[in-house]
């Protein structure tokens, strides 16, 4: 009775909203679900589905646990490092202009900490930066750019100091920013992709899709980047065999569109 109360909110929510948690990992996602769930005071999936549909702010609980929502300025810095000593210029000399997405950009740490490094070389008036998300909540925090000391505290600091404005315990990200990078929502696994990326950003995300989501997801990548283009993954998904999906290791992490 369990198993077919989850499986019939899955197919409802699917219905519903187009999100399809068939592609995530189940036992993770039912625990994170369950947990809510119970915490909110519903007996079953049923009775949980029947609320969403009724209580926008349980709705949007709902998907800041299904998605997560776990970012930070220059995750990983040696990644980032390498992405501004190493990445960028070679697809800067490809390209005098470049298209970037930050795919699951959560409250938006990476693409803004893209659109500072862009700055530092000159390059952000010659790059456009998309960052998609599925939640709407965390979509609006990220076009806002206000954060807390524990989000700023990787910022590097000459960067912090071009690129912000203490305000009390929080930290705005400066209006150039704000205005240059595109927030947009959108569902990796139902909505279409854009073509010709220079830069695709998807990192910390793959970890919760099955290996079936996985494989369509990077098929996608593929063909949104141009030709030369970079995928740049987090630091637990390293790609097996990427030359099914096109795609070679240039660096560790980074994937280049063959």
């Amino acid at each position: 009775m369990e198993d077919r109360d989850f499986l019939q909110f899955i197919q409802n929510i699917k219905i519903r909203t187009g999100i399809d948690l068939s592609y995530y990992k189940e036992p993770q996602m039912k625990r994170r679900l369950t947990s809510l769930r119970l915490r909110r005071g519903y007996q079953d999936f049923a009775s949980f589905y029947q609320a969403l549909r009724k209580n926008r702010e349980l709705y949007d609980e709902f998907l800041d646990r299904m998605t997560i929502n776990v970012s930070e300025f220059f995750r990983n810095q040696d990644r980032w490092k390498a992405l501004e000593d190493n990445i960028l210029p070679r697809l800067h000399v490809r390209n005098k202009s470049l298209k970037c997405w930050s795919a699951a950009c959560s409250t938006g740490e990476e693409p803004y900490s893209l659109a500072m490094i862009l700055t530092k070389h000159g390059l952000l008036d010659h790059a456009e930066i998309l960052a998609t998300d599925i939640d709407n909540h965390a979509l609006e925090k990220a076009r806002q750019g206000v954060y807390s000391e524990r989000a700023v505290q990787s910022v590097p600091g000459d960067f912090y100091h071009a690129f912000f404005k203490k305000e009390g315990n929080t930290s705005i990200i400066s209006a150039r920013l704000r205005e240059k990078v595109q927030f947009q929502k959108h569902n990796l696994l139902a909505d279409p992709y854009g073509s010709d990326f220079d830069l695709i950003i998807c990192r910390n995300v793959m970890i919760y899709f099955t290996e079936e989501a996985k494989q369509k997801l990077y098929n996608q990548f593929s063909k949104a980047l141009r030709p030369g283009g970079i995928l740049f993954v987090g630091s637990t998904e390293q790609i097996f065999r990427p030359q099914q999906y096109e795609l070679e290791p240039i660096d560790t992490f980074f994937y280049r569109k063959v």
